[in-house]
């Protein structure tokens, strides 16, 4: 069973009743949705997302399979891997083929060979029993904030790097997102800089109530942005905001950075900035392979670690995690999110399997 989204229509969804592939496959018990996979849909054709787990075109559709990171087991084939819970990226399915490649302590990659142009960190497929970061009671949390939290921390080793060094103010959109709480709580903690969170007006009050954050802008409200010389994290993908961030800094703006697209249906409303550098697109892998050039693999996995076991604790300050179940509820999961009508205080757990 295969939940498949219309590429040219996000909001047209179908529930593909596929059985079990032969031959190694992954089984997918459950699976975090959040923005950041509305971000996976809105760039798939740009950023190559929808290349991970292929889909049909049928009667002029061209079907997709966003990708979600949650916990499966490995079934079905003589690989050394059958009946190992790995954590890692996934579709909104219950089962899909997998190649498990060469298997080390850690985990294995999978080898398909579409998927094998693909940033590796997105094949890697990491065992539970071995996973520093694991514990079975945190399942939840690791599937809704671990990836956006990395995400957080390769931004936050980005923007520490010393070209982008100077600016005492870095600004983020979309201060509600996980991704945009996690990135403030780290950047938070670099002496003399400014973490300012912009966010809609009902928002407001949630991101002061943070303490991550040492200013709230409502987007409303903009023309209080500080002046000086920033750095722009955009995760919200709204053009408007982008123009009057770059419009009030002009050439003080030392770097614009686009991570995401929470406002994904409105980024394409307004014209480019005329003023301010060109924002580039932030992708990931790029500076996880700068980060295990510079630290090694072992040493990017404790940096992490850490930074993730002081992370998790203030998030049980603002944190629920709901549980929704089978193809339906998941289904309805996706169109909130797609339409950004979510609580953030809320995480969403998700399975395509009924219960």
């Amino acid at each position: 069973m295969q939940l498949e989204v219309d590429r040219n229509d996000l909001h047209r969804t179908r529930v593909l009743d596929d059985p079990a592939p032969d031959g190694p496959r992954l089984r997918v018990e459950k699976f975090a949705l959040t923005s950041n996979n509305i971000t996976y849909a809105a760039f798939g054709d740009m950023l190559q997302y929808w290349n991970f787990f292929p889909a049909a075109t049928e009667d002029g559709v061209t079907w997709g399979r966003v990708p979600v990171w949650g916990f499966a087991t490995a079934e079905g084939g003589e690989t050394g891997v059958d009946g190992r819970q790995v954590y890692g990226y996934l579709p909104m399915g219950t089962h899909f083929s997998v190649e498990p490649g060469r298997v080390d302590a850690g985990g294995w990659t999978d080898t398909a060979e579409h998927r094998r142009p693909m940033a590796s960190a997105y094949s890697r497929y990491r065992f539970t029993e071995t996973d520093p970061i694991y514990a079975p009671d945190r399942e939840a949390q690791q599937m809704v904030l671990y990836p956006l939290f990395f995400t957080s921390f390769v931004i936050d080793d980005f923007l520490a790097d010393d070209s982008r060094s100077g600016a005492s103010t870095v600004l983020l959109s979309s201060a509600s997102s996980k991704t945009a709480i996690g990135t403030a709580f780290l950047l938070s903690q670099r002496t003399g800089l400014t973490v300012v969170g912009l966010t809609s007006p009902g928002n407001a009050d949630f991101v002061k109530s943070l303490g991550c954050y040492h200013e709230t802008i409502a987007y409303s409200d903009l023309s209080r942005l500080p002046a000086g010389d920033a750095m722009f994290v955009d995760i919200a993908g709204n053009g408007d905001v982008r123009n009057a961030v770059h419009g009030h800094y002009g050439d003080r703006l030392a770097h614009s950075m686009i991570v995401g697209s929470t406002h994904w249906d409105t980024g394409g409303g307004a014209p480019p900035p005329d003023a301010g550098p060109t924002p580039e697109f932030f992708f990931a892998p790029t500076q996880i392979s700068k980060l295990t050039h510079d630290l090694g693999q072992d040493g990017v996995d404790k940096k992490v670690g850490d930074a993730w076991r002081s992370y998790l604790g203030f998030t049980d300050g603002w944190l629920t995690i709901e549980e929704h179940a089978g193809p339906k509820a998941v289904e309805a999961v996706y169109q909130t999110l797609l339409e950004g009508r979510v609580d953030p205080r809320v995480g969403f757990a998700c399975t395509m399997e009924e219960t």
